[in-house]
Order: structure tokens, then C-alpha cells, then sequence
């Protein structure tokens, strides 16, 4: 890997002069590994494609072999990669490397990294081989348009080695792949092709026949063939590891620009597997399903000596009917979306495939459809019209799901129709002599996550909201109308005037009855009368107490209770001129309609619908200061806390982890991941790290919170903390009864045991911080049930600490699998298994009275950062909410039993909208709790974090980034948020260091300490600009819901990747604004400073992982897995069969994570819940 870059550029390494360019530039285009971020990459790709190239499309978290597998295969002139987090430096190292070490250097890499990269690093990268690194610079000067431009130009004149043909082997992939390219190319054809097509033909003549099967897969766009195509070459993998299998996939050229979207490669788990080979192909002809040399294709991977060949065509009409003629074994694959059952008769392939595949069987009416489809095919098989359903060749699948049985069934009749038609010298339907195990076949349910009666949900919480503002306005007017006719009685001294919001009696509404009063008095008393009806009696309670919470505000003094205590405090703050200054500001209204619309649609703090805030005041003694911290090993970031921890009076921890936990994978030293590992957050892999990440907190105590930025491995993550909090809870225990002396001894005894075994004991690496009283370290390496003996701790003192300890433990995990499907994509399991991972989680919590720690964060911020404005962020966050409330109901829990552990994250910016997101999220929220769910009021307030905005931190001018968060803070806090993290301005280009954390928590100080503006706790209320932005807010987010309840709710608008698509046409949007300067970024595209960006860049500090640190950790997971070695099989087998047989799998994990890492429960996992597969 050390060759020099210039060796092999332009040249094969069989030598041989360079060719002249290609006509049609192929690009593979991706994220690099572990990160998720794939908003940027797609609108690079996209722009490739307009640029009239073909694009195969990998999308996030790919390593670098599997980028440079897809290279070679799909014989590729480019790759395209973001890199948002660390690692960058060894992980494009080591792809250029690998291009060299497998002869395709002159495949071009282009990189885009945003900030992250500096500018040293990019010098040694681009003086390594990387062709080119764009940087935000290059966005400012070129634009998006212009640094394709470039990287076209860059491709272009890049000279491809010479082809030279020769024998063909199913194992050389690089020269398969360059073989098809010289039958597909025909420029300048230097016979190369014509020798290819002669030795295809006399392979054909020799064999006779065909020996190498051919499955064809056809069907309608977005009928899920990929999706199926995947899941059936995983079973044969499976089944078949040792046998060669060849894939042709085709997608359309686009007839105005020549390019295309090579998108089926995206979808496909299977092609990590050795012995696949895989090419795509556009069909460069239009209004055709197939390429031009498709059968030239198939006939070259007989002739490469393939066992089996697997072909899927573009999307179809009606009467296309190509495959047919090409494949042994065809397969048509469609859903129920095909209209009215006649068009049924129109479809040619009911007529001609061999097998009927009716996906996406979880659809509503798929019941129907599948009769309708059977039918038709009796009807166009005359011959065999009376055959059972069962045995008719139509097959309904739900192929999105791990382990479907539909498309287990499919698969058995696949390899029993190949090996009746006898087509070479294999045999597919056994192995070893046996028949294959296909696992289940017959669906025990095929019910979605969320029940048909019930999907609708969205729309109806819009409908019943607006219903509710309607009623509220007619019981307001209704008020009013009451308080007008009520002191006009009074001015006229009404005799019989009751108490105020009292009624008349119904005597004294007829006329004669009192002689004082006339008729038209008499008609004023009814009209009263009428109102209060109108108002109901909710209304009049809220109008009753209104005097008493006014008073309770205004007086010298507040007091309040929460569960069992008493909250007391002063309602006013003097200022420097000694005035007092109310903490709750109440409205002057007398009008009862207007107190009536006031309570209904905002209340004062505390009190529903909480549009103010879901607390009647602030926390005196703490600050809602959260600040984020993630570095290098679990040490290094537990040093940082105790630093942000230092003189607080509370304990707020917010983990970042890094990539390599995120998504699930242990540390190790291929370059790809060990560049990764510690860097832009903190590496954790095993209990031990956990337990030295927290060490010296107390996570008990009432004043400790702790929350963790984590997704698809939440639930493992969780598992390791919940395990810490135990081990904490006995250590402290035993050291409070004294009896940790005894302990020491079994602890000295096992550590003992370990030395003898050949293993190593954990330690806490590097010095304790200031502050650390070596709590929480004790038990390295084992766990506190160990210490269960005669005179230490018995069984029933461990159950009662576990128990405790869960109760008390207090913070939150994000674990929102919706949003990362959406957004941010650290999904690792398929997402129905993620779902159910999640309630599992939920449940757990419930049977175990975890009370106080929320079991998911449903975030926005990261919807916010993949680019969505500040509207759809809203409207998809609270939609996902709503959507995990309905599920988790589906699953049988009560809406009390979980609503209290859901909690919410947001980004905040600089658009106006920004201002109200918590005030309208709150109200929306309590609306659909109360009133649709019947929560009570603890399940009604929707708590919430907020984070400023990381897109608003430019890497130009990034001093000015601390004066766009501050602003940011501002609105956060004006909004009554629960808790705050403010970036540090240098994030756009390191993990922050101490000095820029610094500041940032001085921005929330400053806030919270200084202005007198916020000594006032509900500042926006009563503001016309506030109540009119809360209002349009409000009803665009109940048309956002519309629009998902449209298209099957949440779920269903994932599946057609509406969230997604709308995110990146958003983000688009503001990069457009951004470069033509019509949307002002100060210091970025106005108000410019003279000298270049890449100057400042060169005197920020960088905070990397160390190779020592990075080192360390791969060290300690091995030595883990050392340790436990004895233990791991059983473990994750009891593991896998609680997934596997609808146990709760957490309650699972809390048992796995004691003796297996982090990479081994993920690799268990995906055996029994599959791998997430990765959409466009």
C-alpha cells in the first residue's frame, strides 16, 4: 500500500497505453463509514446525474470496501464522498490505498467535508491521491453547480487503463467488471468487443445448452424488487456460501440528460458477501426495461463460469414483457396498487411469469388483492382453473421484513422450479442431501405496526384540534357576551343580581314574576343565562379559579407542590433601580372572553395546555444548562464532565458517542474504523467503559441527570448504563453499612482469577479529576451481583439496590428510530425490529418502575441538521411522537404507563418560527394527550431539550458563530425549554475544546444570570408577533399531518420516503439562498472579511483521539472479550432466542451486556432482526 500515486495513474498494471476518455462517466457516490449524514451526498448525486452521469448511489455508513467493491464492479471513473465526523484521515488514506493495491487507481476520489476537514489534513490527503477536497470555501466561490463542473472536468480527463480481453473468472471481479463496460461502450471500439461476443457465442455452441440458471425479476416501479431481490440472495448465500452468483440490475436513462440512477445497489445487505458480483446498468435506449446489451451481459457470466444469475429490470408498463425471453425463471413483482381489479387483465406478466409476486402485503386491501391476482391467473390459465389457491404461483410477501415467511415460501418454490427444469449440474432445493430449511412459511400475522382502524391518527388530531379552537372562540364569545350582560345588570342594580359566573334562578326569567324587572331586563338575565350554557362548565371552573391563580402569581410569595414537596419562592426580582419585577407576567384582561380565550389556548405556566411551560416556575437552584461532551476514551470525556460538572448545583451529563459506537461496532484497528474511534464523541464498546464514563457522579442523586445521543445500538447503550447505575447503587450501599472491606476481598479474589486466566483488569487510565472520589471504579471487570455471599450482601439487599437504582436513575436516551430513518440514518436494525426494541424498552421501564428516566427522546434536531426548516422539523417530530404513542398502544401498554417517559429534543435557528416551536409543540401535544388519549396531566406536558443550531455554525468568520447562539439561547429560553446545550462556535470545525465550551456555557449564564428580560419567566406572552407565529405554526403543522396521513401516516410516508425527500428539496432551498446571497449569513456571503477562511482554520486547536488513546480502546474491548470468552456464546443465544420468540429483548440485554461487547450484540442481533436497509 505504499506505492507511490503516480505508478499506476493512466496505466493498467499489464501495461499498455491509456484510452481516451469514456462517453457516459460512471460515479459511485456515498457517506463514508459511520456517518449518517446524507443529505449533501444526495444532492451531489443528483447533480452528477443532471450532469449526464450514471450514479450508483450507496448512500450512508459505508466502509471503504464496500465503496471500493461497488468501484470495481460497477467499473466506475469516480467516487463521491461526504465525511462529516472524524476518521477522515485514515479512512481516505486507506481508500486510496486499497484502489492502488487492486489496480484501479485511476478511479478519481472526491471528497466534500464540510469544516471538519483542515486544511493540513487536506494537503497531505489530496499529496496522498485523493483527486480533490471540497471545502464550505469552494461552496462560497464555486457554488454547488460550479464544483460539479469541476469534478466532471477532473473525471474526464482522467485516462482509463487499456482493456485487453482474457479468460474470465466468476472471482476477478475488476476484469468482469471492465469486460462489460467493453460491450457496453462503443466508442472507439478496438475490437475488444467483437472478441468478448465470439467467445460468448462459442461457450453457447460448446455447452449446448445453458448450464448456469437465470432468475428474471420484473415488475412496477417501487413494487420493492430490489428490496426482494435482496432478501432472496441472502437465502442463498445462506444456503449456498461456496457458490459463485452473478446480479444485472438495469435503471433508465434519463432521456433529457443522458444520466442515470443507479439506485438498486443501495438497497441490497446481501452484496457485502464474497462470492456476489453485482453490475448496474442504464438502459441508454428509452421507453425499454433493459439495456441494449443486457443478453450480451448474461451470456458473458456464463462464460465467467457464475452458478447462478440473477437479472432485475427497470420498472415496467403493463405490456412489457422483455425478460421473458432471457431468463429461465421469471418473476413478476407487484403490490395492490394497481387500481381497479380489470386492469388486472392488461398486465402481460400474469400471462407469462413463471411465479407472481404480490409484495408489501401489509397494505391495507392486499387481503383483496390477492384474491383478485389469483383469480386473473386461473383466468389466463385456462388449463389449470380449478388448482387450490396455495398452489396457484402467486406469492404475497412482505419482503421489508427480516425473516418474512412469504418470501420464505417464494424461495422454496424458487429452488424447487430450478432444479425441475434441470438446468445445469446443481441442485438448489437440498444441501448435503437434505432438504433446506426455510423456516417458517405461513404468516402468523401480517398486521402493521399500526392498526388500519387507527391510521388516520394525524389527521384526526389536526381535525379535533382545529375543532377545539372553534369551540373555544364560541365559548369565548359566549363569555364575553355573559360579562357585558352581567355589568350592564350590574349598572343597572339589579335586584337579583347573583355572584358573578352565577345563574339566575329560573323564576326570575319570567317576566311578571319580579315586578322591579321589565322585559327587557328580564330578556338581559336570559341572555346571561344563555352564555354561561355556552360556556359550559369546564369554562366556568377556569373562569372561577382564574382570580385565585392570578393572586397565587402576584403575591410576595409563591408556594406549590410536586408529589410529596413543598416549592416555595419569591415572585418578584428587584432590579438596580429597585423595581420589582414580576417572574410571572399575568394579563390586565377583565373581560371574561378574553380570560376565557387566554386560559384555553395559553394559561399561565404550569397549567394546561401548557403553551407557556409545563412548570408553574423555573428551578431556582439549577440552571438549564445541558452541555454535550464526547472525546476519545471513556476517561478523557469523564474528565470533561467533571470540569462542566464543577460548581453546579446540578449534574446535567450529555454523552456524544463516537461513530463507531453509534452505530454499533467495536473499536479495531482497520484503518477504516480505528481513524473513527474517540474522535467527535466517545468510544464505548463494553460495561467497563460505561462504568469509567460516569465514575465519580453519583446516579442516584436527585441532582444528576444523565442523557445519551444514541440510536439504532440505544437499547445496548441503555442496558450498559442501567447496569452502571446498579453496580453504583450496591457499591455505595456496601460502603455506607461497612461492609466494603469484606467486598474488597471477593473483588481482590476475581481479579485474581482474571490475572490467572491469562486476562488483564480494567483500569481507570491517567489521573482522576479534580472533584472524583473514585466511586463507580470498584467493580471493573465484574459486576455487583458477584459480590452476593454470607456477610457481603444477600440476594434480597442486591434486588432491593437494583431496584432502587432503576427508580432513581434519572435522564434519557434518544433511541428515535423514526427520526433516523428520516434524517439522520444511524439506523443498524431493520426498523420494525427497532420499533419493537424500542417498546420493549418501554416496557421494561414500566414493570420496573423506572419513572424517572425518559426511554426515548424523539428528536428534531437532527431533522433540523439533515436540512428541513423549522416547520417540518415540528411537524415530524411531534408526527413521530404521536406515531411511537400509537404503536406502543397497539402493543397493549396504557397510555399512563409510558407517556411520562417520552420526552423531546429540538434544534432552534434563526427564522421567527424558531421562537414559538416549543409553545406550539407543548399546546398541540396536551390537546391530543387529553383528549384523544385520556393521559392524565403528567402525560399531557411535553418536556423538551433544545440544542442551537449546528448549521447556523459556519466555518467562515467562526467568532461570529457565538453571536448567532446566543441569539439562538435566547429564544430557547424566552420559551420556557427544560434544558439547553449551547454549541461552542469552533464546532464547525473540531469537537470543542475546553476554552470554546467555556464560552458557550457563559452564553446560557449571561442569559439566565444577567438579563433582566429573563428574570421574568414567560417573557413571550402577550405579544401580538408571539400569538400570531404561534397560530400559523400551529395550523401549518396540522397540514403537515394531513400530508402524512395521506400517504399511510408516518410509516407510510417513510416508505415512499416522503420525510426524507422533503428534507433534502429544504435543505437545497437554503443552500441556494445561502450562495446567491438572498438569504444574509454575516461573515459567510455578506459583511466579508478580507483574508481567506483557511487562515483561521490554521490557529484552531483540533481535538483528535490520540494513537495512543485510540489504541487503548481496541485493546480493552479485546481484553473484554478475553475475559468473558466462556460466557458469550450462551449469552448472546439467550439473546437471540428472547428476539426470536417475542421475549422482551431488553430485559435480555440487561444480561448480555454484562460479559459481551458492543460489536458482538449487534452481529447477534441482525441474525434475528435483520440489518437496516438503506433507501434512497
Amino acid at each position: 500500500m505504499s506505492t507511490p500515486q503516480s505508478t499506476f495513474r493512466g496505466h493498467d498494471r499489464a501495461g499498455g497505453a491509456a484510452t481516451s476518455q469514456r462517453e457516459t462517466l460512471r460515479f459511485v457516490t456515498a457517506a463514508s463509514l459511520f456517518d449518517g449524514h446524507d443529505a449533501a451526498i444526495n444532492m451531489i448525486r443528483r447533480l452528477l446525474q443532471a450532469g449526464g452521469g450514471e450514479v450508483v448511489h450507496l448512500g450512508h455508513n459505508r466502509s471503504v470496501a464496500d465503496i471500493v467493491r461497488a468501484a470495481i464492479q460497477e467499473d466506475a471513473d469516480g467516487i463521491a464522498v461526504s465525511s462529516y465526523q472524524g476518521g477522515h484521515n485514515e479512512y481516505f488514506a486507506y481508500m486510496v490505498d486499497m484502489l492502488r493495491e487492486l489496480n484501479s487507481e485511476h478511479i478519481r476520489v472526491v471528497v466534500g467535508g464540510g469544516g471538519t476537514l483542515a486544511p493540513a489534513e487536506i494537503a497531505a490527503l489530496e499529496q496522498h491521491g485523493i483527486e480533490k477536497i471540497y471545502t464550505p470555501e469552494h461552496g462560497r466561490t464555486l457554488g454547488l453547480t460550479g464544483m460539479i463542473d469541476d469534478v466532471l472536468e477532473r473525471v474526464r480527463v482522467t485516462h482509463r487503463p487499456s482493456y485487453h480481453f482474457a479468460p474470465l473468472s466468476p472471482r476477478d471481479h475488476r476484469h468482469i467488471a471492465r469486460t462489460i463496460t467493453a460491450l457496453e461502450d462503443a466508442v472507439q471500439d478496438d475490437g475488444s468487443r467483437a472478441a468478448i461476443l465470439r467467445a460468448i457465442a462459442d461457450h453457447q455452441a460448446t455447452t449446448g445448452i445453458k448450464r448456469v440458471p437465470v432468475i428474471g425479476l420484473t415488475g412496477t416501479g417501487g413494487a420493492g424488487k430490489s428490496s426482494l431481490n435482496d432478501e432472496l440472495l441472502q437465502r442463498f448465500v445462506r444456503y449456498f456460501p461456496d457458490r459463485q452468483i452473478a446480479v444485472v440490475a438495469v435503471d433508465p436513462t434519463r432521456r433529457r440528460t443522458g444520466g442515470a440512477l443507479l439506485g438498486d445497489r443501495i438497497r441490497m445487505n446481501s452484496l457485502a458477501a464474497d462470492n456476489i458480483f453485482m453490475r448496474s446498468l442504464a438502459t441508454r435506449r428509452q421507453n425499454a426495461a433493459t439495456s441494449a446489451v443486457l443478453k450480451d451481459v448474461i451470456g458473458l457470466y456464463q462464460l465467467a463460469g457464475f452458478d447462478l444469475i440473477i437479472v432485475e429490470t427497470a420498472g415496467i408498463g403493463q405490456s412489457d414483457t422483455e425478460i421473458i425471453d432471457l431468463v429461465d425463471l421469471s418473476l413478476y413483482v407487484m403490490t395492490n396498487e394497481y387500481g381497479a381489479a380489470s386492469q388486472l387483465e392488461k398486465i402481460d406478466m400474469i400471462d407469462f411469469a413463471d411465479m407472481v409476486v404480490l409484495n408489501k402485503f401489509e397494505k391495507r386491501g392486499a387481503e383483496d388483492s390477492l384474491r383478485d391476482v389469483r383469480k386473473q391467473w386461473r383466468r389466463n390459465h385456462i388449463e389449470r382453473l380449478k388448482i387450490t389457491d396455495a398452489d396457484t404461483p402467486v406469492f404475497p410477501t412482505i419482503a421489508s421484513r427480516f425473516n418474512d415467511p412469504g418470501v420464505n415460501r417464494l424461495f422454496g418454490a424458487i429452488v424447487r422450479a430450478l432444479d425441475a427444469r434441470h438446468i445445469g449440474p446443481l441442485t438448489w432445493a437440498e444441501r448435503n442431501g437434505e432438504p433446506l430449511d426455510l423456516g417458517p412459511t405461513e404468516f402468523m400475522t401480517r398486521d402493521p405496526l399500526i392498526p388500519g382502524q387507527r391510521a388516520r391518527y394525524l389527521a384526526e388530531i389536526a381535525q379535533a384540534s382545529r375543532a377545539s379552537d372553534v369551540q373555544i372562540e364560541q365559548r369565548a364569545a359566549a363569555a364575553s357576551l355573559a360579562y357585558g350582560a352581567y355589568r350592564s345588570l350590574e349598572s343597572l342594580h339589579d335586584a337579583t343580581l347573583p355572584a358573578p359566573l352565577e345563574r339566575y334562578l329560573d323564576e326570575q326569567l319570567v317576566v311578571g314574576v319580579d315586578q322591579a324587572a321589565d322585559a327587557t331586563r328580564v330578556a338581559l338575565r336570559a341572555a346571561y343565562n344563555a352564555s354561561l350554557d355556552t360556556i359550559g362548565n369546564e369554562g366556568l371552573g377556569e373562569l372561577r379559579r382564574w382570580p385565585a391563580r392570578v393572586a397565587a402569581v402576584t403575591e410576595s410569595e409563591y408556594c406549590y407542590r410536586v408529589r410529596d414537596r413543598e416549592i416555595k419562592g419569591a415572585n418578584y426580582t428587584e432590579t438596580l433601580s429597585r423595581n420589582s419585577v414580576a417572574k410571572i407576567a399575568t394579563p390586565k384582561f377583565k373581560d371574561w372572553g378574553e380570560i376565557l380565550r387566554f386560559v384555553s389556548l395559553e394559561n399561565l405556566p404550569g397549567s394546561y395546555p401548557y403553551t407557556g411551560g409545563v412548570y408553574p416556575y423555573r428551578r431556582e437552584q439549577e440552571d438549564p444548562i445541558r452541555m454535550f461532551a464526547g472525546e476519545g476514551p471513556p476517561e478523557r470525556t469523564n474528565r470533561r464532565f467533571h470540569y462542566l460538572a464543577r460548581g453546579s448545583a446540578a449534574t446535567r451529563l450529555s454523552t456524544a458517542f463516537d461513530s463507531t459506537t453509534l452505530y454499533g461496532e467495536d473499536p479495531d484497528t482497520r484503518p477504516d474504523i480505528y481513524g473513527r474511534t474517540g474522535n467527535s464523541g466517545v468510544s464505548i464498546a463494553t460495561l467497563d467503559d460505561m462504568k469509567k464514563l460516569y465514575s465519580g457522579f453519583d446516579l442516584c442523586a436527585a441532582n444528576t441527570s444523565v442523557s445519551m445521543t444514541i440510536n439504532g445500538p440505544a437499547p445496548m447503550l441503555l442496558a450498559m448504563f442501567m447496569n452502571t447505575v446498579i453496580d453504583q447503587r450496591v457499591e455505595r450501599m456496601l460502603k455506607t453499612a461497612g461492609r466494603w472491606t469484606a467486598a474488597e476481598k471477593i473483588i481482590a479474589e476475581i481479579h485474581s482469577r482474571i490475572r490467572a486466566s491469562g486476562a488483564t483488569v480494567p483500569t481507570y487510565k491517567g489521573d482522576l479529576p479534580e472533584g472524583h472520589d473514585g466511586s463507580g471504579l470498584a467493580l471493573l471487570g465484574m459486576t455487583s451481583r458477584q459480590l452476593v455471599a454470607p456477610g457481603v450482601l444477600s440476594n434480597e439487599e442486591y434486588e432491593r439496590c437494583r431496584s432502587e437504582a432503576l427508580s432513581l436513575a434519572r435522564g434519557t436516551v434518544q433511541a428515535d428510530i423514526l427520526k433516523e430513518d428520516q434524517a439522520q440514518n444511524t439506523c443498524i436494525f431493520s426498523t420494525e425490529f427497532a420499533l419493537r426494541m424500542m417498546g420493549d424498552v418501554q416496557q421494561f421501564f414500566a414493570d420496573n418502575n423506572v419513572r424517572n428516566f425518559y426511554s426515548v427522546s424523539i428528536s428534531g434536531y437532527h431533522i433540523a441538521e439533515a436540512g428541513a426548516n423549522p416547520i417540518s422539523q415540528l411537524a415530524f417530530t411531534l408526527a413521530n411522537g404521536f406515531t411511537i404513542v400509537e404503536y406502543y398502544l397497539a402493543r397493549g401498554m396504557a397510555i399512563d404507563d409510558f407517556a411520562p417517559n417520552l420526552s423531546f429534543f429540538f434544534s432552534n435557528g434563526m427564522d421567527p418560527e424558531y421562537a414559538v416551536i416549543g409553545r406550539v409543540a407543548r399546546r398541540i401535544w396536551a390537546r391530543a394527550m387529553r383528549d384523544r388519549y385520556g393521559a392524565s396531566p403528567r402525560s399531557q406536558m411535553l418536556k423538551y431539550h433544545i440544542q442551537t443550531s449546528g448549521r447556523s455554525l459556519h466555518a467562515r468568520e467562526i467568532q461570529f458563530n457565538d453571536i448567532r447562539t446566543t441569539l439562538q439561547a435566547m429564544y430557547a429560553l424566552f420559551d420556557n425549554c427544560n434544558s439547553l446545550h449551547t454549541n461552542a462556535y469552533d464546532e464547525a470545525l473540531t469537537t470543542p475544546t475546553e476554552e470554546s465550551v467555556r464560552r458557550a456555557v457563559a452564553i446560557q449564564l449571561i442569559i439566565n444570570r444577567e438579563l433582566g428580560l429573563n428574570k421574568t419567566q414567560n417573557p413571550w406572552q402577550g405579544s401580538f408577533l408571539i400569538e400570531q407565529l404561534t397560530d400559523m405554526v400551529e395550523e401549518s403543522v396540522y397540514k403537515e399531518f394531513e400530508s402524512l396521513s395521506e400517504r399511510g401516516g408516518v410509516l407510510g410516508a417513510m416508505e415512499t420516503m416522503y420525510q426524507r425527500g422533503k428534507i433534502q428539496d429544504e435543505s437545497l432551498y437554503y443552500e441556494t439562498l445561502k450562495h446567491d446571497g438572498s438569504l444574509p449569513i454575516v461573515g459567510v456571503n455578506t459583511f466579508l472579511a478580507e483574508r481567506d477562511a483557511a487562515q483561521d482554520h490554521q490557529v484552531v486547536a483540533l481535538i483528535r483521539s490520540t494513537e495512543q488513546e485510540k489504541q487503548d480502546q481496541v485493546d480493552a474491548v479485546r481484553a473484554f472479550q478475553q475475559r468473558n470468552a466462556g460466557r458469550v456464546s450462551d449469552s448472546l443465544l439467550d439473546l437471540q432466542s428472547a428476539a426470536a420468540t417475542g421475549g422482551n429483548v431488553f430485559a435480555a440485554l440487561m444480561d448480555a451486556v454484562v460479559c459481551c461487547s458492543l460489536g458482538q450484540i449487534s452481529n447477534a442481533l441482525y441474525k434475528v432482526g435483520g440489518q437496516y436497509r438503506r433507501n434512497m
